[in-house]
């Protein structure tokens, strides 16, 4: 039978000081995109108070949130990555083959939720987030540790020559995450992308915790928009530090 949730204990737990899951298609986490509600997980055993969700734009901006949130509060524009230092305010990103992203630093406490999909990715939004982290909250990165959730993974994933054609230009490894198809066309390994950005940035290897699971081809598990091709849900992912 399929998880509700996916959690990774060498990446965050509650004697870290923090809760985390990446949600699958039975996960039960209600959200409404630019507002924050009520916890409605609490009866999985999660601890926050508040859940917030905005609209995402494959952008690489992030919502800092360094104040209280109180249920109901509105959070107009778009953003697809969420930062915040307040405990008790699970961050979460909305995902259907995109890379979910969790990053947490124990000892400045801040966490981040990235959605990272490949525009995204290829513009840098995990390594802005983690530099954030260090600009804003005096994060080290030594520091830091990641979570990389279920996405599209590289034994499905195909991409064309636009994308490949981005991930050259910003990418000098590029040929180590991508399987040719044909001329055209291939398997991109958005995940293993990800985390070579990271070690780039200087997390350190064993810090990076990854659910190796692809979206695409595990329908009784994952929502797909590349299998579906349609958004019919997603799944939501999140990360909160406790009180």
């Amino acid at each position: 039978m399929a998880p509700e949730v996916i959690t990774l204990s060498s990446f965050a737990t509650h004697a870290d000081g923090a809760e985390h899951f990446f949600g699958t298609r039975l996960s039960a986490v209600p959200v409404t995109p630019g507002r924050a509600s009520a916890h409605g997980a609490e009866r999985q055993g999660h601890r926050a108070a508040v859940i917030l969700s905005v609209k995402q734009v494959h952008g690489t901006d992030a919502l800092v949130v360094d104040r209280p949130v109180e249920q109901g509060e509105m959070f107009e524009g778009g953003w697809d990555a969420l930062v915040t230092n307040q405990p008790g305010l699970m961050v979460t990103v909305r995902t259907a083959d995109c890379v979910p992203v969790l990053l947490h630093d124990p000892v400045q406490r801040v966490v981040a939720a990235i959605h990272a999909g490949w525009r995204g990715a290829v513009a840098g939004i995990v390594p802005k987030t983690v530099a954030l982290l260090a600009s804003r909250f005096g994060a080290r990165v030594e520091d830091v540790r990641m979570a990389i959730g279920p996405s599209a993974g590289p034994c499905c994933y195909e991409v064309d020559e636009p994308v490949l054609t981005r991930l050259r230009d910003v990418f000098p490894e590029w040929h180590s995450v991508v399987s040719p198809v044909d001329a055209q066309t291939a398997h991109l390994d958005l995940r293993a992308f990800v985390r070579r950005q990271a070690l780039r940035e200087g997390l350190e290897a064993e810090r990076i915790a990854t659910v190796d699971a692809c979206t695409i081809c595990q329908p009784e598990v994952f929502f797909s928009y590349r299998r579906e091709g349609v958004v019919k849900a997603t799944m939501v992912s999140g990360i909160a530090l406790l009180s």
